[in-house]
């Protein structure tokens, strides 16, 4: 099993793009906060709910890295998309 390692260049660049960071730690602060409470709202209002609250925390993980992923068209900076309106051509 391969371990993924953060080369300097891909880590420079997280760190050069605070929105793309920003949207990506909300989202997953959400995912966490949803899989915290499903436990103590399944015990309260029903296992219905703390299901349902597991199963959107579970959805949110693959839709924040293709939000965080997307270009910003108005960061002059972020020009490292291959599609899509700050893309060379």
């Amino acid at each position: 099993m391969a371990v993924h390692r953060w080369s300097s260049t891909a880590l420079r660049r997280w760190r050069g793009q605070p929105r793309r960071r920003r949207r990506y730690e909300a989202l997953m602060a959400a995912c966490l906060l949803l899989f915290a409470l499903s436990a103590p709202v399944g015990m309260l209002l029903g296992a219905g709910w703390g299901l349902a609250m597991c199963v959107a925390a579970t959805a949110i993980p693959p839709v924040a890295v293709v939000i965080a992923n997307t270009a910003d068209p108005r960061d002059p900076k972020d020009h490292d998309a291959r599609y899509g309106p700050n893309a060379p051509r």
